[in-house]
């Protein structure tokens, strides 16, 4: 059977709440392999609530849905405070891209309460200012960014990054509403050992099962490289999302 977008591979999943510093109960889900313990963790930290992104956006969830079947990587996605999924809201309001330094915080300590291997964060969009601002933790393996703006992450940011020493690869669309692989390269030219990768055709919301794919690969490869390249077929159980 061909992996669809609604595809949803077996796992262990539960719902989770992360507890902020500064009080809030947040919302998220952990999926980790169903029969196996975790090579890896990886915490996403999804777009701009504002403008619909949440846990549920579709590469975030179409990650729980397969990679930890596919990889053994355990997969924890989360609202940041005042954000709406269909999993439920989370305490708090928007605190553009400043009070949610207390989120991603929250989320690398219940990796590391719950044991979790190697956690990496993974930004999308607004979540990769989170990942630039706020993921300097020893705890934390490296960043993967999608469609980095560069908007609230300044280059005081890239250089407590370069600073950080830990990987940092960013994989940026062609057709980037604000920030295309060329001007990427410059500004993050200030993190000597960050890798940026231009995606051929490849739009800011990386919309379409080809896009998906190469998203999910290069975080493969990165955290997981023994799963390297991901299959598109699965002959075991499975479920479909049917609230696409």
């Amino acid at each position: 059977m061909e992996i669809r977008a609604s595809t949803v591979l077996p796992a262990r999943r539960r719902p989770i709440t992360l507890h902020t510093a500064d009080g809030l109960a947040l919302v998220g889900e952990l999926a980790l392999p169903q029969d196996n313990d975790p090579v890896a963790t990886i915490i996403f930290l999804h777009p701009l609530p504002t403008a619909e992104g949440m846990m549920d956006s579709h590469v975030i969830r179409k990650a729980s849905y397969r990679l930890p079947a596919l990889a053994d990587i355990a997969v924890l996605r989360f609202n940041t405070r005042g954000t709406t999924s269909r999993h439920g809201t989370s305490e708090g309001e928007f605190g553009d891209g400043e009070a949610e330094r207390y989120d991603v915080a929250a989320a690398i300590e219940f990796t590391e309460f719950e044991d979790l291997p190697e956690p990496w964060l993974v930004g999308w969009s607004f979540g990769t200012e989170l990942a630039l601002k706020w993921g300097h933790d020893p705890a934390v393996q490296g960043a993967i960014l999608l469609s980095p703006p560069l908007h609230r992450a300044t280059d005081a940011d890239l250089d407590a990054w370069a600073e950080f020493g830990r990987p940092l690869v960013a994989l940026v669309p062609e057709y980037d509403d604000y920030l295309r692989p060329d001007e990427a390269r410059k500004r993050f030219a200030r993190v000597p050992h960050a890798e940026v990768i231009g995606v051929p055709n490849a739009r800011h919301l990386w919309v379409g099962e080809p896009y998906v794919r190469i998203v999910l690969n290069e975080i493969v490869k990165r955290v997981a490289p023994q799963a390297y390249p991901l299959p598109t077929e699965w002959d075991g159980p499975y479920e479909k999302d049917t609230l696409l």
